[in-house]
């Protein structure tokens, strides 16, 4: 059929807007030609963009221009494009192409001249915003089963807490730092998170990682500025400003966020996802870790073994394995931990909420562990859990905020320093079994790819990708689902790390 030129200026806005019609009964006829006609008193004025009482529909036939009847036209099964053109002078719009289909109701929505494309796309904004809106649910929802899991944890070992120590504790020994954390954490989030956007400290995504993180890219960096200091200050106002265990937590907990906060700067400034050297960033932290090995052996600690000066050489084991006296080599352990734990936690931190949670689980085993020792310890690891679950509440899925290696490195740094005051190395490594097992896969898979490269003369990859958790993202599973299954294991282990500490003790 050939198209007819029409003056109607931007018909294409009354496409959307036609009623049901029998376009192909319309359309397919053998004998004359026909076309639809728009009439409306008000169109120019309006701009085509009139509700659907102000258009009236006619069909005439091409020659004499009378109203045909509907009843005598042919039907047919198929279906004939039309072009239709409009000029009117400069506003005219642009030829399009009509194809009828039987039954079909078109939205009542304005779209432009290609409303085919403009019409799907709609679609499918609306249901990427739906399938967004499920998946901010899921981050709720795993939220919300931690925050529950800790606070039922803490307030049933507060209120057995005499039988463990045998001395009158504070109420809510535990839970008072945890909470007091978790609110101030939330709210410095609220103010920081908008202040990271201005000064546009995104996030620098590895192009060899998966590629949905990409969409990441516009995600701000170094969360850790503002929930670490807040774990540190409530841990030093609960327990006391004169504890002496506190304040080397406290501080080797702040050289490790220094540490990280360089890594982080420096990779601003390149504007690439390597900041310090790893050689130079283990340098740095080993230094501290030995640093802190020499304050141990020279601070005084209180014991409940009453053997003050040989305290910081014992390690606590389970009852049939008794005290174990390292010697010298627990200051080489404690520089090991730290530079373990602060690169562990840091390559946990690939996920949204996944070194966040598992960090809190982590310290609140780690709590548990140490009460019986030290109870201003314990309220260290409370307080940092808070700290780690306020900082949830703007990294779940999908995430606001990334706490940096300014967090995770500092994290790292805050758990070694709990276990490197009381001797509780083995509840150290059952707690934060996720952070073992993700350092764990990296070097197997390094050292699987030199091995195979050098006896096979081509390196082959254990895991599709390093760290495990990206290598579940390769298998297919979502990010709030691995983060889930990493919280419920992160429980158990805490809970398994807490017992051991209570019966080595």
């Amino acid at each position: 059929m050939p198209s007819r030129s029409m003056n109607v200026p931007d018909l294409a806005c009354f496409l959307p807007t036609l009623p049901r019609l029998r376009c192909d009964s319309l359309l397919q006829r053998s004998d004359f030609s026909s076309a639809l006609k728009l009439t409306g008193s008000n169109i120019r004025r309006r701009k085509g963009r009139l509700p659907l009482r102000h258009v009236h529909f006619r069909a005439f036939d091409g020659d004499s221009g009378d109203i045909s009847s509907l009843d005598d036209w042919g039907h047919t099964e198929e279906t004939i494009p039309q072009t239709i053109s409009s000029s009117d002078g400069e506003d005219s719009d642009a030829e399009f192409v009509l194809t009828p289909v039987n039954d079909i109701e078109l939205p009542a929505i304005s779209v432009s001249n290609n409303d085919a494309l403009t019409l799907t796309a709609h679609r499918l904004a609306m249901l990427g915003r739906q399938h967004k809106r499920h998946r901010i649910k899921h981050g709720v929802l795993v939220n919300a089963g931690l925050i529950i899991f800790l606070i039922v944890v803490l307030v049933y070992v507060d209120w057995c807490a005499w039988r463990i120590v045998r001395l009158p504790l504070d109420p809510f020994h535990l839970t008072r730092p945890f909470l007091i954390s978790v609110i101030l954490a939330s709210c410095a989030g609220y103010i920081c998170v908008p202040l990271l956007y201005g000064l546009k400290v995104y996030q620098i995504i590895r192009k060899e990682g998966p590629v949905r993180h990409s969409l990441k890219k516009r995600t701000p960096t170094m969360g850790g500025l503002f929930f670490i200091p807040v774990g540190v200050l409530v841990a030093k106002f609960m327990a006391g400003f004169s504890s002496s265990e506190v304040s080397g937590a406290a501080a080797a907990t702040l050289a490790f966020a220094a540490i990280g906060l360089s890594d982080d700067m420096f990779s601003l400034i390149k504007n690439q996802n390597s900041g310090l050297s790893p050689w130079l960033k283990i340098l740095l932290e080993a230094a501290v870790g030995t640093w802190f090995s020499f304050w141990l052996d020279t601070a005084s600690i209180s014991s409940p073994y009453g053997m003050y000066t040989f305290l910081k050489l014992l390690v606590p084991l389970p009852a049939s394995l008794g005290l174990v006296c390292l010697g010298k080599f627990y200051l080489m352990l404690t520089s090991f931990c730290f530079v373990s734990m602060a690169n562990g936690v840091n390559l946990t931190d690939g996920l949204d909420g996944l070194a966040g949670g598992t960090a809190a689980l982590a310290f609140i085993g780690m709590s548990i562990a140490v009460l019986p020792i030290c109870s201003d310890l314990a309220i260290f690891g409370a307080s940092m859990a808070g700290a780690c679950v306020g900082f949830l509440l703007h990294n779940r899925y999908k995430a606001s905020v990334f706490m940096g290696d300014t967090g995770s490195v500092a994290l790292g740094g805050a758990l070694a320093a709990m276990a490197a005051c009381t001797g509780m190395f083995l509840p150290l490594f059952v707690a934060s079994g996720i952070f073992v097992m993700e350092a764990s896969s990296v070097i197997m898979q390094v050292m699987y790819f030199k091995t195979t490269n050098y006896f096979l003369g081509a390196g082959r990859r254990l895991f599709r990708m390093a760290p495990f958790h990206h290598h579940l993202e390769s298998c297919g599973l979502k990010e709030p689902v691995i983060v889930a299954g990493a919280y419920v294991m992160s429980s158990a282990l805490a809970l398994f790390a807490g017992y051991l500490g209570l019966i080595s003790a």
